[in-house]
């Protein structure tokens, strides 16, 4: 069986931009040497989000990269992802879609700040868990702060769960993620939205190692 633990930069890729755009990121991001990408398409007919999935399937390959998909479990095995990401709202039954997908498939789960929520969850099935955010994000900003405190706090009650960290993290910060306790960090508009995208990946990707 595969390791499926998730560890560096994971980075989010922004949602409902054209394809052409879409890949052009995907691909400096992984020549930068990012490992794990996202795909979400939340406005999208789902006959274009597999063609836009499948092409990014294709280019996460190239680089040896692991691609996950966005709530969409159907469109992850179809695309051949390597697995899920599931936000609160869309778990239903996860230790049956664990047997409808096999072991090898990643399933991660949005617990935000609940612990008991992600124990629950990683009993159940799930390959690793994300908290945030840990600082106010414009992505999302309806959703409250954590902070690297209770960052740090999560790792010392989930001690072997595969953590995510998630919310404003940037070069600025992300060695702090690290130091709290972190796996991996999520990573949306402090990569993509740079104006070198493969550089900004690189210097991510460095100091996760370097932290």
């Amino acid at each position: 069986m595969p390791d499926k633990k998730l560890s560096g930069i994971y980075g989010i890729l922004p949602a409902d931009i054209d394809s052409d755009d879409l890949l052009t990121r995907a691909e400096a991001a992984l020549k930068g040497g990012l490992q794990i990408v996202q795909f979400r398409d939340k406005k999208q007919g789902y006959k274009r989000s597999l063609k836009r999935a499948k092409a990014l399937r294709l280019l996460t390959r190239q680089y040896g990269a692991r691609l996950i998909i966005n709530d969409l479990v159907d469109l992850a095995v179809a695309a051949d992802a390597d697995g899920v990401h599931l936000g609160r709202d869309d778990v239903t039954n996860l230790m049956q879609m664990r047997t409808e997908v096999g072991d090898d498939f990643i399933i991660g789960v949005t617990c935000r700040a609940d612990v008991a929520y992600a124990k629950a969850v990683l009993n159940e099935g799930a390959d690793y868990v994300s908290f945030g955010a840990v600082w106010a994000t414009t992505t999302k900003p309806e959703v409250p702060t954590l902070g690297l405190p209770r960052l740090a706090k999560t790792r010392l009650l989930l001690p072997d769960a595969n953590i995510c960290a998630i919310g404003g993290i940037s070069t600025a910060n992300v060695a702090q993620v690290k130091a709290a306790g972190a796996d991996c960090a999520a990573v949306i508009s402090g990569l993509f939205a740079a104006e070198d995208i493969e550089s900004e990946a690189r210097l991510l990707t460095e100091m996760w190692k370097l932290a």
